[in-house]
């Protein structure tokens, strides 16, 4: 059965029951006191500065503002990290953990880059992907 799909500028920001998926195809913002629980996949830019507890999967690039609390796995292009991660990160081209940020999981991307003032608790794991 699909799960319901939330559209992050709807003015419902938390899917029904809870739980559900957010889709959409440019770029938006999850802004500070949006709750989603489910997946959220995006194709362009996505700013979340909210909860999110689930998998949030991309090509796009995924900016993670001071405010936000993600809790789940995160697959996309590139991400910048300004709040609060638990779970694995994965970045096709790079991963950006900037100062304030903390960041407690395994990260793998060919490019890391790490402020002085961030907080990174797991492994890394740099590599280049060949074609």
């Amino acid at each position: 059965m699909p799960m319901p799909t939330t559209d992050i500028t709807a003015p419902q920001p938390t899917a029904p029951n809870g739980a559900g998926e957010v889709s959409r195809a440019g770029g938006g913002v999850l802004s500070s006191g949006v709750s989603i629980k489910g997946s959220v996949k995006f194709q362009k830019e996505l700013l979340i500065d909210g909860e999110v507890e689930g998998k949030i999967d991309s090509r796009g690039r995924l900016t993670i503002g001071v405010n936000a609390k993600i809790r789940g796995e995160i697959r996309t292009k590139s991400v910048i990290v300004n709040g609060t991660v638990d779970g694995n990160i994965t970045a096709e081209e790079r991963c950006e953990l900037r100062a304030g940020c903390t960041v407690r999981g395994d990260i793998e991307s060919p490019r890391l880059v790490v402020d002085e003032a961030a907080t990174f608790i797991g492994s890394a794991k740099i590599a280049t992907q060949k074609a």
